[in-house]
């Protein structure tokens, strides 16, 4: 019974660090390992604020699964963001003003990615889903908290800070390189609205009736290295 006993765990452990096959393979999967990092460019679009794009940065790291035979590659990663956009705001309640308020955001995203090979690995088109948390919209000048969003009467630059911190966002976009270096452009875009955390606040808004509704676009350009 011992000896059934070692048969058994030899055939169990033999099953968890050893490679089966159900066919044939004739071509290698390769697995690299990549560094990317660059700029963003930022803005959510909305018709509650007038807002304005602004740069900001981004890096990551990639993991990708090589398959030479197929039409496309596959990758997943993480991407680390500090971006920026302008709200438009007055630093009186009574008075017209239109002082554009620095806002920063930082992201964090985890994505799957599909790479469509259209000239080998050296250009392909990128797409897939992204999860998304960021952190609360943060002024780069806190003597700013006390300004007023222009389009409301009192609403104030700090009430629209808490914003929502999940999202699921859709990512397109184009590689080009040779060997170990590429240059990446994508366009991501949030199908949440990020600014629906704001209806739950009982903000102060005056005479505006419509809800906060908004999605993020963001822009990045960025270089990878792979190992």
């Amino acid at each position: 019974m011992k000896f059934k006993h070692y048969i058994l765990l030899v055939a169990f452990t033999i099953g968890f660090v050893t490679t089966t096959y159900s066919q044939h393979t004739t071509f290698a999967i390769k697995n690299g390992f990549g560094v990317m990092g660059g700029i963003s460019q930022y803005n959510i679009i909305t018709d509650n604020f007038t807002t304005k794009s602004r740069l900001g940065w981004v890096g990551g790291l990639s993991s990708t699964v090589d398959i030479p035979n197929e039409w496309y590659n596959v990758s997943y990663g993480m991407q680390i963001s500090e971006n920026s956009l302008e709200i438009s705001g007055r630093a009186l309640e009574s008075v017209a003003g239109n002082e554009m308020l620095v806002y920063k955001l930082m992201a964090v995203q985890l994505g799957f990615t599909y790479h469509a090979k259209i000239i080998s690995d050296n250009v392909t088109i990128d797409f897939g889903p992204q999860l998304q948390y960021n952190g609360k919209l943060e002024l780069k000048d806190n003597a700013q908290e006390g300004y007023f969003i222009n389009g409301y009467e009192s609403l104030t630059a700090l009430d629209i800070s808490d914003i929502s911190q999940f999202n699921v966002n859709g990512m397109a976009g184009v590689s080009v390189g040779l060997g170990a270096f590429k240059i990446k452009a994508q366009y991501i875009y949030g199908f949440l609205n990020i600014l629906d955390k704001l209806n739950d606040k009982n903000l102060i808004v005056g005479s505006a009736t419509e809800k906060f509704k908004g999605n993020q676009s963001m822009l990045v350009f960025a270089a990878m290295f792979s190992f």
